[in-house]
């Protein structure tokens, strides 16, 4: 007796498979821009209907766009592959079919990072697999086909007012000009003040750029051959808008973009483009800050990451501890000739610190979530990061290992950190006051009651107010970088302290009254500063709003109210009056 025929494996191979899951990451890819586009868009509308509360939604939204179309991906590519989703012969396969897939679009680097994405989530890789995943760029040069040129070129010799006003008339948001001519004339007249040599011509991105309650012409002017930034302004007020303000110089645009400011809506492609320009403007900020500043933050880490792995070929320097006091919550290292921290938390913290590793976390967060008004600094999160065991100071490693050993693991050679923070580094406050001289110690102190008072004004009450907490940029700003502490002011109850009942009471060192968790007396900020003599007489004069309890109510009233306060990102000396001058 025969047997009939054997029936064939209706198994997938491992070509189908590739070919199917790369299909589907390219689509999930496309659905993802997409719907990053049509929340981006919505930008120009928000400004010019002045609908600030649908704007701030619409920042959290897009934010939230890639980790949920990622998650949904992987769901998607799991029932495909079913009991091969972690197989490396079907994903290294997928890769190579993937990047041929990509190799013509403009927008190829965001996409190796968006299947980057996949991968590690699927895998959970340790350090970097590059048969798995895009470890570097498949691609030398971002193809230059089918696209459009992201910048426009306006000449005007001789009339400047004129050259501005086109400018204006060009590139403007959907919103009505107060006087478009007079804005014209103040931006000519205040660049003619600014420069010695005739304004040419000038080179301006074809976009808006939106944020808050602004929106920005990004471009640069040629002057007697040299070219120079030019970002105006807009505001868009109650009698229609106007140029609030004209910047003309790197370190005024770098502080726009800085590490400390929410993202950018801003509806302009091929990204790749737009940060090349942004980099002929900024050339000291780096491509991953530029990247994160127009809203595509994922790859900004994919090249934070990048500088990272080759600034240690290039250099022979080690992970230390960072300067400064060391944190309760986190341990901080950093190399001495590099600009950016590492942040682990730790295992334990001490009984003064009534946080949980849980709550460290969500107040990493909501910083990235919520509107940082320039004086928080985004920390990037990474995990499963692998590292030599020989670039890390001995003491660096033992205080790991000791005190965040549920996070930090030696495997054979390497140093494996399950989750860390990384951000720019700044001087901190603490160090920056003790070595400076007096007029630049004065400058920070006082801008470190600033600091507090502009986010307070965007809901946020950092907590622990010691200067250690703080720190200094190369401009100069105070920003705050310690999170375990920070609350949403509409969390807090604001209190005076309660008259003394006897003398005993004053001297005590304990208080005499009920103290609720979420009580905070703004009269005893005075003792946290850690400043004396004159500086401490600076910051308190220059800062008293904020030892008033009814200054912190007021900005609770008015954030409830639904108020988006004022926070303009320039100092007020690139400012341009509304108003025509009037004759003496």
């Amino acid at each position: 007796m025969t047997s009939g025929p054997k029936a064939r494996s209706t198994k997938p191979t491992a070509s189908f498979l590739a070919v199917a899951g790369a299909r589907l990451i390219e689509k999930g890819f496309d659905s993802y821009m997409a719907d990053f586009r049509e929340v981006t868009r919505r930008a120009a509308r928000r400004f010019a209907e002045r609908d600030w509360h649908a704007g701030v939604a619409d920042a959290t939204e897009r934010l939230d766009l890639y980790p949920t179309r990622v998650q949904d991906l992987v769901d998607k590519l799991r029932a495909l592959h079913g009991d091969r989703a972690q197989d490396r012969l079907v994903w290294a396969a997928t890769k190579a079919v993937y990047s041929g897939r990509i190799a013509h679009r403009h927008d190829c680097e965001l996409a190796e990072t968006f299947y980057n994405s996949i991968t590690r989530k699927i895998f959970a890789t340790v350090g970097v697999d590059q048969d798995i995943e895009f470890v570097h760029s498949d691609f030398s040069t971002v193809p230059r086909t089918d696209y459009w040129p992201v910048t426009s070129r306006f000449e005007a010799p001789g009339d400047l007012p004129g050259l501005i006003e086109s400018i204006l008339e060009k590139i403007s948001p959907p919103a009505p000009f107060r006087d478009r001519a007079r804005s014209a004339r103040r931006v000519a007249e205040r660049l003619e003040r600014t420069f010695d040599a005739a304004v040419g011509r000038a080179e301006v991105l074809d976009a808006v750029f939106y944020r808050r309650k602004g929106a920005y012409i990004i471009g640069r002017i040629d002057v007697g051959g040299v070219w120079h930034p030019l970002v105006l302004a807009l505001l868009n007020t109650d009698e229609g808008m106007v140029v609030d303000a004209v910047l003309t110089d790197s370190d005024a645009v770098s502080i726009l973009f800085s590490f400390t400011r929410s993202h950018f809506h801003v509806d302009l492609e091929p990204a790749h483009e737009v940060v090349a320009f942004l980099s002929s403007l900024m050339p000291h900020k780096r491509l991953a800050e530029l990247y994160i500043g127009i809203g595509h933050h994922k790859h900004g880490k994919t090249l934070l990451y990048r500088d990272v792995m080759a600034h240690l070929a290039s250099s022979t320097e080690i992970f230390d501890v960072a300067p400064g006091i060391p944190g309760l919550v986190m341990i901080t290292f950093t190399m001495p000739d590099y600009e950016y921290v590492f942040k682990v938390i730790r295992d334990h913290f001490p009984p003064v610190k009534s946080v949980t590793r849980t709550r460290v976390k969500e107040r990493y967060r909501l910083v990235f979530r919520h509107d940082r008004a320039g004086r928080l600094v985004e920390a990037q999160e990474f995990e499963h990061l692998s590292f030599d065991r020989d670039r890390f100071a001995p003491r660096l490693l033992d205080e790991l290992v000791d005190e965040a050993g549920k996070t930090v693991h030696l495997d054979g050679d390497s140093v494996v950190i399950d989750h860390c923070y990384i951000e720019r580094r700044v001087t901190p406050l603490n160090l920056y006051v003790e070595k400076a001289d007096f007029d630049a110690a004065r400058r920070a102190v006082v801008d470190y009651g600033t600091a507090i008072g502009e986010m307070a004004r965007t809901g946020i009450f950092p907590g622990d107010l010691l200067l250690k907490n703080f720190g200094v940029t190369r401009h100069g700003r105070v920003v705050s970088y310690d999170y375990d502490e920070l609350s949403l002011i509409e969390e807090l109850n604001f209190r005076k302290i309660p008259q003394a009942r006897e003398v005993d009471d004053e001297m005590s060192d304990q208080p005499w009254f009920g103290v609720g968790p979420n009580d905070i007396f703004p009269e005893e900020f005075r003792s946290f500063l850690g400043l004396s003599g004159e500086l401490r007489e600076a910051f308190e004069t220059e800062n008293r709003d904020l030892f008033d309890v009814d200054w912190w109510k007021s900005m609770q009233d008015r954030l409830a109210a639904g108020e988006i306060i004022d926070i303009r990102p320039y100092w007020d000396r690139y400012r341009i009056p509304w108003q025509e001058r009037t004759s003496a």
